[in-house]
């Protein structure tokens, strides 16, 4: 995934004496497809990714925007057992208490949804945004610093897509504890946790949400979310 600056510096060069691709019907057909099949997946098979498909996806994660360039992403690959075992204890005290703040009937869904993928995943990568990068020179982030870990949030959606793509689920788990998940990768302090992924090849394939097919919450119409000032 390294890559020197004067080839990075060539290729950059050739790319803008490129032509801008233009995307037909059918390639935006395809990419809305992809989007609607984008879900958060939490049933995997054990089955192993192929060697360099991981490293692929980050790279690709890594063509996102970041506010001033800053590229304040944070991939941690998390194979070590004793690591992912304390992981899944700490999503297991934070579920416990998350069941705590819902009614019984809202508690007893959320326990049989199973929200976690954690045992069955081949691959973990925590992603962290990094506030103390010097990347980027500070542009754009004096007045609302969050837009670095926006940048982060970017990144993970578009390796979402690219996973999904390729027929690899994904699964955001974000009932953990950001200070205990600093502690149990020993990541610097100054690296904020954003989010858990669970990837491999799902068990089931469906392009309704897992929540909504349960009942839990439903889709609205996109002008509930629209306010015209």
């Amino acid at each position: 995934m390294e890559r020197s600056s004067e080839q990075f510096a060539q290729r950059e060069s050739e790319r803008t004496a490129h032509t801008p691709p233009r995307f037909d019907a059918e390639t935006r057909a395809r990419l809305y497809e992809l989007l609607r099949w984008r879900r958060d997946v939490r049933r995997f098979k054990r089955e192993p990714l192929p060697e360099g498909t991981v490293e692929r996806l980050i790279g690709l994660a890594c063509l996102s925007p970041s506010v001033g360039l800053s590229e304040p992403w944070r991939f941690v690959l998390v194979d070590d057992g004793g690591r992912r075992a304390a992981i899944r204890a700490c999503f297991e005290t934070c579920n416990k208490e998350a069941l705590q703040q819902q009614d019984a009937d809202k508690a007893a869904l959320y326990a049989r949804l199973k929200l976690a993928g954690l045992d069955e995943a081949p691959v973990q990568i925590a992603v962290f945004s990094d506030r103390a990068t010097a990347q980027g020179s500070g542009l754009g982030r004096l007045t609302m610093p969050e837009t670095l870990d926006y940048s982060v949030v970017t990144a993970v959606h578009t390796l979402w897509l690219a996973a999904r793509a390729e027929g690899i689920g994904l699964g955001w788990v974000s009932i953990l504890d950001p200070a205990r998940m600093t502690e149990i990768l020993e990541v610097p302090p100054e690296w904020i946790f954003i989010g858990h992924l669970c990837l491999g090849y799902p068990q089931a394939e469906d392009d309704t949400p897992a929540l909504e097919r349960a009942g839990w919450e439903h889709r609205h119409a996109p002008d509930g979310a629209v306010v015209r000032r």
